[in-house]
């Protein structure tokens, strides 16, 4: 549906409108400020108050951007504030889950399995590394969002995110590699 027009719903009143934004969004937003705080309950928490935000706020939003960019920004920053005011633990989650049909086949469900793996890896690995880079390559690879946007939702400068991303990278193809080459030991 027109996110335009569902912004148009909430704002004339229709509350029930923005459910369409939870459903959509909730998961990455959940992604990114766990990727911050490192704790699944304060990421949920974050996550519900940057939402509270937004549909507080939604009459400031400028349709000429996208929704997800600036809601992002939302849970960037209040995940910033939660984290510079109180302490926080770090635990592994896995936010990936397996759907709950049975009548797959013997080769898709080793597919899914494969999957699964790789998923479980990308996140372990993700884990080890610093949350900013973390969270810079979720942004860029898991959510598929431009350089462009990751300025707008974290307020870094094109150039830094750019080097960031080339270090993160970087980052990321030792620890993988490293982790491998355990595995194989």
């Amino acid at each position: 549906m027109d996110e335009k027009l569902k912004i148009k719903q909430v704002l004339k009143g229709d509350t029930s409108a923005f459910t369409y934004f939870v459903d959509t969004y909730q998961d990455m937003a959940i992604t990114i400020a766990f990727r911050i705080c490192g704790n699944k309950q304060d990421a949920e928490d974050i996550v519900q108050n940057a939402y509270v935000k937004a549909f507080h706020n939604l009459h400031t939003f400028r349709t000429d951007s996208k929704f997800s960019t600036w809601f992002y920004r939302i849970v960037y920053n209040t995940a910033l504030t939660h984290i510079s005011s109180s302490g926080f633990s770090t635990e592994f989650v896995d936010y990936q889950q397996m759907d709950t049909e049975s009548s797959f086949s013997e080769w898709d469900t080793l597919e899914r399995i494969n999957e699964q793996e790789k998923k479980a890896v990308i996140n372990e690995t993700l884990e080890k590394m610093p949350k900013d880079e973390s969270l810079l390559l979720t942004l860029y690879y898991l959510e598929e969002n431009s350089v462009k946007d990751i300025v707008l939702i974290t307020g870094l400068g094109e150039s830094n995110i750019k080097v960031k991303l080339h270090r993160a990278r970087k980052r990321f193809a030792d620890i993988i590699g490293t982790m491998m080459h355990y595995e194989k030991v």
